[in-house]
């Protein structure tokens, strides 16, 4: 089998659906503000900013900028750590808990609308080969 020559047709796919914002906003939801609400709110609140610069592999000046942004627009809230104050504690607001529901839904009725549109059997591949692939991912990161 010719794996350039596939790769190259698989760049070529991504690139059209990332022209076109079918992968985008998928891709989107991954990273930025509504990554680290998502973060935040899976580990129950109480999350340090470093927790979520490790995990996102970007600068805690980034993590500070965004988390910043996030407090301006009322989604979070900064406390110092009572047992430890050299810590800052990183809370959801009631608003921050809104923006990350409200962003679930909107990524499920995405995703599950793309499965209905490839079908019971492609989608089942579909999700089979990304599962493939974060496996490998976690395998390599070991």
């Amino acid at each position: 089998m010719d794996y350039t020559a596939l790769a190259h047709e698989f760049m070529k796919n991504m690139g059209q659906l990332h022209r076109h914002n079918a992968q985008k906003r998928l891709n989107d939801s991954m990273h930025g503000e509504d990554f680290v609400l998502s973060y935040i709110s899976k580990h129950g609140g109480n999350v340090i900013p470093s927790e979520i610069s490790n995990e996102m592999g970007i600068s805690s000046a980034r993590i500070a900028a965004t988390l910043g942004s996030l407090e301006s627009k009322g989604m979070i809230t900064r406390m110092i750590d009572v047992s430890d104050r050299r810590r800052i504690l990183v809370e959801l607001t009631s608003a921050g808990k809104e923006q990350v529901d409200q962003h679930f839904q909107e990524m499920m009725e995405f995703t599950t609308n793309m499965l209905c549109y490839l079908g019971e059997h492609d989608a089942k591949e579909y999700v089979r080969i990304m599962g493939r692939l974060a496996e490998r991912k976690r395998e390599d990161s070991k």
